[in-house]
């Protein structure tokens, strides 16, 4: 791995978000994996208002959780504060990338999460908890 990118976080987390929007997934995935650090912002980067930005970062989970297994846990922190949002979509959306990222740290997030008021984000965590539990590896939905 080669020296982190030094640049203001507010500012990478625009960038990131830019450039999701225009479709440059792949060098995404390329700069996450060149800087671990950035795993922290993907909770940021869901609330992001652009729909194709959050579709954007979900497929990037999907793709780290396939080709950096051993990095993507990094982003249970951010992803996990998701499941307090006040917006039922974000928390299910929240409780989907936690289930993609198959990492037991995850549990425990996801097993409080079964006692939301919105149904569907209490079933996304219970089927997320079983996939990890049982070692479903989901693929990427794109």
């Amino acid at each position: 791995m080669s020296e982190p990118i030094n640049v203001d976080p507010s500012e990478l987390k625009v960038m990131i978000a830019d450039y999701m929007e225009k479709g440059f997934l792949e060098n995404i995935v390329d700069m996450f994996k060149h800087d671990v650090k950035l795993y922290e912002y993907i909770g940021d980067l869901m609330k992001d208002e652009r729909l194709r930005v959050r579709i954007g970062i979900s497929a990037l989970v999907e793709t780290l959780a396939l080709e950096d297994l051993e990095h993507i846990s990094k982003a249970i922190p951010s992803i996990s504060r998701l499941l307090k949002d006040q917006n039922p979509v974000m928390r299910c959306d929240a409780a989907y990338l936690l289930g993609v990222i198959r990492h037991r740290d995850s549990l425990p997030f996801l097993r409080e999460a079964t006692n939301d008021e919105d149904a569907n984000v209490s079933t996304i965590a219970k089927e997320a908890i079983e996939e990890i539990e049982l070692g479903i590896v989901r693929r990427p939905s794109w």
